[in-house]
C-alpha cells in the first residue's frame, strides 16, 4: 500500500513539529532537485519525485497530517496483519493501549477505504513546483487537465488603469514530435502489461486497495516500443508560452484572475485546466494607493507658499491638474482633487496632493542680506 511504512517526516527531512513553512520550503528544494526534467539520466529519479510529493500530499493538509501522525503513532500505518480485529500498538510503548480496537479507529477516522483514498492518493491539483499535490483522487479515464497558479508582477498605473500585460507561463504540453503517444515517429505502441492497458494500478494489502497512476506508463496505459527522443518517452513536454491578460481596472496585490482552458492539458482527451493568477502590484515613484485613494507629495518653493502659486500636479489619468495654492501655505497641507482616484463601477477615488515646503541650501551674498532685512522687518528670530 502506497505510504505503508514510509516515514514522510524522513523522506522530506523535516522533524515532526515542523510548521508548514518548514514542510513546504522542504518539498520546493527536494522537488527541484529531484524533478524528472532536471533528472533525465537518472532513471530513479521520477520514483523519487513521487515519494516527495506524496509525502508533501499527507503533510501539507492539516486533516491528513493529522490522520497520519494518529495511525504513525499507534503503528497501524500498513494495517498488515490486523487479523482478527485488534490494531497493534507499538510493542512495550509506554502509551500502548490494549483496549484499542479496530472498531474505535474506523470509527475515529469514518470509512478506512476512503481514509487510505485520501491518504495516499497523488490526484488533484498541483504542489507549489508543479509537482503532485494534496487534492482529491480522480477517476481513471478522461479527466480534466490541473490547474496552474502563477504570480504576476504588473505596473501600478495598469493595476489602476487596466490594461494588457504579457506573462510567460511553463506549461505540460503533448510533445508535437510523437503526438503525445511517447513512441518515436513510425514505431509501434502497446499495451502496458504493468496496467493491462487502464493506466492505474491498485496498491494494498489486508482487504485495503488504493488506485494510483501506473507509474510504467505514466498513467496513459499505453507503452512506445521506441521512446521518443524529444519527450524520452512521456508523451509531454514542458514548454513555455506567452499569455496576453486583460487587467481590469483597481486591481490589488493579491487580485485573482482565472483564465479557463489556459492550464495543464487533460488526460485521455479531457478538457485543460485553467490557468489562475495572482496580481502582486509593483510600487510607483510618484504615485501610492490607499483604497479607492491616490496619494502624492509635491515640492512647492517658500515663495510659492509664502505669496500663494498655482501648480500643475499629475494624475493616474494622464492628464494634469492645475491646483491653486493658498497664500502661507504650510508644509505637510494636503489638498483634495476630487474624481481622479481609482475608477469602480459603483464608486470612484480622489487624490491627495500633500505640499512639501523646500527651502533652499545655497544663497548667495545679497540673497542673504535680503533675507536678512525680511526676518529684521517681520521680526522672526533667527
Amino acid at each position: 500500500m502506497p505510504g505503508a511504512g514510509k516515514d514522510f517526516y524522513n523522506i522530506l527531512g523535516v522533524r515532526e513539529k515542523a510548521t508548514q513553512d518548514e514542510i513546504k520550503k522542504a518539498y520546493r528544494k527536494l522537488a527541484k532537485e529531484n524533478h524528472p526534467d532536471a533528472n533525465q539520466s537518472d532513471p530513479k529519479a521520477a520514483d523519487r519525485f513521487k515519494e516527495i510529493g506524496e509525502a508533501y500530499s499527507i503533510l501539507s493538509d492539516p486533516d491528513k497530517r493529522k490522520q497520519y501522525d494518529q495511525m504513525r503513532r499507534l503503528g497501524t500505518l500498513g494495517f498488515g496483519g490486523m487479523g482478527g480485529g485488534q490494531a497493534r500498538p507499538r510493542s512495550g510503548g509506554p502509551h500502548a493501549d490494549p483496549g484499542f480496537s479496530f472498531d474505535d479507529l474506523q470509527g475515529g477516522f469514518g470509512n478506512i477505504s476512503d481514509l487510505f483514498s485520501s491518504l495516499f492518493d497523488l490526484g488533484g491539483k498541483r504542489g507549489p513546483d508543479g509537482g503532485p499535490g494534496a487534492g482529491p483522487k480522480q477517476s481513471s479515464g478522461r479527466q480534466k487537465g490541473e490547474n496552474v497558479e502563477y504570480v504576476v508582477e504588473i505596473p501600478f498605473l495598469t493595476a489602476a488603469r487596466g490594461g494588457r500585460v504579457s506573462v510567460d507561463v511553463a506549461i505540460t504540453e503533448d510533445c508535437a514530435t510523437c503526438g503525445g503517444d511517447g513512441a518515436k515517429p513510425g514505431t509501434q505502441v502497446t499495451r502496458c502489461e504493468e496496467c493491462r492497458g487502464s493506466g492505474s494500478v491498485s496498491f494494498g494489502q489486508g482487504g485495503f486497495a488504493v488506485k494510483r497512476p501506473c507509474p510504467a506508463c505514466f498513467g496513459r496505459g499505453r507503452i512506445p516500443e521506441t521512446p521518443c527522443a524529444s519527450c524520452v518517452g512521456r508523451g509531454t513536454v514542458r514548454q513555455h508560452r506567452t499569455i496576453s491578460i486583460n487587467v481590469r481596472p483597481g486591481v490589488e496585490t493579491g487580485s485573482k484572475a482565472r483564465l479557463s482552458g489556459q492550464g495543464e492539458r487533460g488526460r485521455l482527451g479531457g478538457p485543460p485546466g485553467d490557468l489562475i493568477l495572482t496580481y502582486k502590484v509593483k510600487p510607483h515613484s510618484f504615485f501610492r494607493r490607499e483604497g479607492l485613494d491616490i496619494h502624492v507629495k509635491v515640492p512647492i518653493n517658500i515663495v510659492q507658499a509664502t505669496l500663494g502659486s498655482k501648480i500643475r500636479v499629475k494624475t493616474i489619468s494622464g492628464k494634469k491638474v492645475v491646483l491653486n495654492i493658498p497664500k502661507g501655505t504650510q508644509s505637510g497641507t494636503k489638498f483634495r482633487i476630487r474624481g481622479q482616484g481609482i475608477e469602480k463601477p459603483d464608486k470612484t477615488g480622489d487624490q491627495y496632493v500633500e505640499v512639501v515646503v523646500t527651502v533652499p541650501e545655497k544663497l548667495t551674498e545679497e540673497e542673504l542680506r535680503m533675507m536678512e532685512e525680511f526676518a529684521e522687518a517681520t521680526g522672526l528670530k533667527h
